[in-house]
């Protein structure tokens, strides 16, 4: 399965993502298998989804919000990963 999701971008190469309600398909799915692909571009990499701690879940809603203009009352109602690049050597690949 494919779904197009916005995301931050964060130092250490990790991207944030939030579902807009708890029963996303895609959210679903990467609880169930935290394994996926990243593409950006041309450019795709396996990676790591991991749920966040309220001090992430909130930075990430925040800087979506600023990001793509999201509206604030439905961004976060699902859950929120990190997405790290399973080869820690690609974590930069997001911003290069």
């Amino acid at each position: 399965m494919s779904v197009a999701v916005g995301y931050v971008e964060e130092p250490d190469g990790s991207l944030l993502v939030a579902a807009g309600a708890p029963d996303a398909d895609w959210a679903l799915n990467l609880e169930a298998d935290p394994s996926c692909t990243v593409s950006i571009g041309e450019r795709s990499w396996p990676a790591t989804a991991e749920p966040v701690g309220e001090a992430a879940r909130a930075h990430a809603v925040r800087e979506l919000i600023l990001r793509y203009g999201t509206p604030a009352e439905r961004l976060g109602l699902g859950p929120v990963f990190r997405l790290r690049p399973a080869d820690q050597s690609v974590g930069t690949a997001p911003g290069q």
